[in-house]
């Protein structure tokens, strides 16, 4: 019988996330669902039709987030199609959606993977989350917003899944907003 080596087993949860994620980009480009993620594309679908649109627009924001593609990306395209209040109201239902999405998938495979991690950095980091874990997501949130790397790393850390929502939830408007100014501002201008 072949023995699995220690440090390969001991990392087993990461390894198939890795493999997961690897797996999952591979079937994204093959299928060509990679020409879904344009501006125009997103864009379009918002304002030819609105039910369908909007949940094709929440599913490519999850595997979205999943494929580490910036929901920014998704913002903007709300935005520029909807206007900057109903276009920031879907993309933060969205957003929250994708962030527990990927949340759930990513813990589910990799566990709480970066706890084996045991250096002084990770031990501080880790400090700071499990003493206040919600305001910690809400502070990260304002600096990050969806990152995909944000919600993975959230996600192998161990901390648990309410305190993780909860500061997405109300760590989400503020930014959100900010970026809704922002591109309806481009909007105007590069539309005219």
């Amino acid at each position: 019988m072949l023995a699995v080596p220690p440090l390969i087993w001991r990392y087993r949860r990461l390894i198939l996330l890795l493999a997961f994620a690897g797996v999952l980009v591979a079937l994204y480009r093959v299928s060509g669902l990679h020409e879904d993620f344009s501006l125009d594309y997103l864009r379009n679908e918002l304002q030819d039709n609105r039910l369908r649109g909007l949940l094709l627009f929440v599913g490519l924001f999850a595997l979205g987030n999943l494929l580490h593609i910036p929901g920014l990306l998704f913002l903007a395209a709300a935005v520029l199609a909807l206007g900057k209040l109903w276009g920031g109201l879907i993309t933060y239902g969205a957003a929250v959606f994708s962030c527990g999405f990927t949340f759930l998938i990513v813990r589910s495979i990799g566990g709480n993977g970066l706890r084996l991690l045991n250096n002084r950095l990770t031990r501080a980091v880790f400090s700071h989350l499990d003493q206040r874990p919600a305001s910690s997501v809400f502070l990260l949130r304002h600096a990050f917003i969806t990152s995909p790397t944000l919600n993975y790393s959230l996600a192998l850390s161990g901390i648990g899944f309410a305190p993780y929502m909860l500061g997405t939830l109300l760590g989400l408007p503020i930014p959100l907003l900010l970026c809704c100014l922002l591109f309806d501002r481009l909007g105007n201008v590069l539309l005219g």
